[in-house]
């Protein structure tokens, strides 16, 4: 049965809700029957904040513990994602991976982000022989890769793995927050949102904030020019005071 994204039956869904089918494990499974074993998903998060890393997640799924409820980590609520985190991390073979914002800077987002999906996999207890991965690029490992568009909402092993990566991100972000106060990271967790913004142009950028990310590079800008009209100013009176002495 088609369920949305709340479990519900589509049949008594309000009138103009989309139903939408949960992942499932059936490519994990066919794979298992061939004898292909482990079969890992991975995903990340954290591609598009201008602070912060992007955190990377391999999942390798226990088929006789699945926790029920593994969503799209975008589809559920913060509370369902933690309960869900939990569970996969008690039941799941998993791996994180982080790539700094510094990495973001030298490599750009989409090969930081790769990188970071490819190391999480070879951390791994056991390297899988096959993985599915949220997205079009395969990942470089020694074993199979399948690159899924789409994969969080239609592979269970990404899904989870969304999941992880989403959650130990935001923990992540609001450690970050306690070092870094008026910036809202525990809130919008480094995303552009307004209050981001303002508090980027009125602060100015951070060591986590990414520095070659256009509203980044505008603050820094910024809060240059500032600095430097303040020293003129100050140069500036400094030489009338020595004069008039």
């Amino acid at each position: 049965m088609i369920r949305d994204k709340s479990g519900k039956d589509p049949a008594k869904l309000p009138k103009g809700v989309i139903a939408v089918a949960p992942p499932s494990f059936r490519r994990e499974r066919a794979l298992i029957k061939r004898g292909v074993w482990p079969v890992a998903g991975c995903d990340e998060a954290g591609r598009g904040p201008l602070a912060g890393p992007v955190v990377a997640a391999a999942v390798v799924l226990d088929p006789k513990r699945i926790p029920k409820g593994i969503d799209d980590s975008k589809r559920l609520t913060p509370e369902r994602r933690e309960e869900l985190f939990e569970e996969i991390c008690a039941t799941a073979s998993f791996a994180v991976a982080f790539a700094s914002p510094a990495r973001i800077d030298r490599d750009n987002i989409l090969r930081a982000s790769l990188w970071a999906l490819a190391r999480a996999t070879h951390a791994l207890p056991e390297m899988p022989k096959h993985v599915f991965v949220d997205g079009r690029d395969r990942l470089d490992t020694p074993c199979d890769c399948e690159a899924v568009i789409g994969g969080d909402g239609l592979v269970l092993s990404i899904a989870a793995a969304s999941i992880i990566a989403k959650v130990a991100r935001d923990r992540l972000m609001c450690k970050l927050a306690e070092d870094c106060p008026g910036y809202g990271f525990e809130s919008h967790k480094g995303y552009a949102v307004p209050e981001h913004l303002e508090a980027l142009n009125r602060l100015g950028p951070t060591v986590h904030h990414r520095r070659l990310f256009a509203p980044v590079v505008a603050a820094r800008e910024r809060h240059e020019a500032i600095a430097v009209a303040g020293c003129l100013v100050q140069t500036q009176t400094g030489i009338e005071v020595s004069a008039e002495i």
